[in-house]
């Protein structure tokens, strides 16, 4: 075997192969290999709940207060934020008369082609529950939104109402911009992104017992695989896992007599 191959593999014989898979001699020889790689476990990048309300109290605006929020409460990647329409959004406790069968507040996420460079990460559209604070943000956000004149014409939700094309959707870009001004203003240790506030939403609801396809379909993930990084339940969590199964006391007890 040529000295580079000795280094990756090792000759060993087939005896503990199944005896359909042998050669046909008694003792055969097959190369496996030395080294195995291993993927290093990623490591989830989120921000503190604490810092989070930090960058709220920052805000000067109810339309930032709306992104922080939606970013931390329904984890909507930026380009999934920044592409809403508001045909979209359907903050109401029943969206029947808007033509929609999913019940309670929530936002429907769709792939488009925008103008202003948004864009949902995956192909399949998924609607995203809101919960009391991103509606309460919400209605606060469209009362300056509708003050604004420009912006009565634009259909995207977020638009810009001081900087920039006055009226115009805001670009992606301009989240994590904000983010980092309001990160300074908080003077936290270090900038928010708002793939940061996703991973503390995701973070969140693993803790709070969501399960991995719930997980999944919140997020947009397409497989269970890039999920499966949020749980990393404490010990906490597991002594209350074990303490949640049942236990049929009367036949332990006379097993241990």
């Amino acid at each position: 075997m040529p000295l580079p191959l000795r280094a990756l593999f090792e000759v060993a014989d087939d005896r503990s192969l199944p005896a359909e898979a042998r050669g046909e001699a008694l003792v055969d020889a097959r190369l496996r290999p030395r080294h195995r790689l291993r993927e290093p476990e990623r490591r989830v990048e989120a921000i503190s709940d604490e810092d989070i309300l930090e960058l709220l109290r920052a805000c000067r605006s109810a339309r930032d207060r709306f992104i922080v929020l939606a970013l931390w409460r329904m984890g909507l990647r930026r380009g999934e934020l920044a592409g809403l329409r508001r045909e979209d959004v359907h903050l109401v406790p029943d969206a029947t008369r808007l033509g929609c069968g999913v019940k309670g507040p929530h936002v429907h996420v769709r792939r488009r082609d925008n103008p202003n460079g948004a864009a949902a990460k995956s192909r399949r559209s998924r609607a995203v529950p809101a919960d009391w604070l991103v509606v309460q943000a919400y209605d606060q956000y469209m009362g300056d939104r509708d003050a604004c004149t420009p912006a009565q014409s634009c259909d995207f939700l977020l638009v810009n109402l001081s900087r920039g094309q006055v009226g115009g959707p805001m670009r992606p870009g301009a989240l994590n911009e904000l983010l980092e001004a309001l990160s300074e203003r908080a003077g936290l240790a270090r900038r928010a992104r708002p793939h940061m506030a996703r991973h503390s939403f995701a973070t969140n609801v693993s803790a709070s017992g969501a399960t991995l396809d719930e997980i999944r379909d919140l997020l947009g993930h397409q497989s269970f695989t890039a999920s499966a990084v949020y749980l990393h339940p404490g010990q906490e969590r597991l002594r209350e896992a074990v303490a949640r199964v049942p236990v049929p006391r009367d036949s332990a007890h006379e097993a241990l007599q």
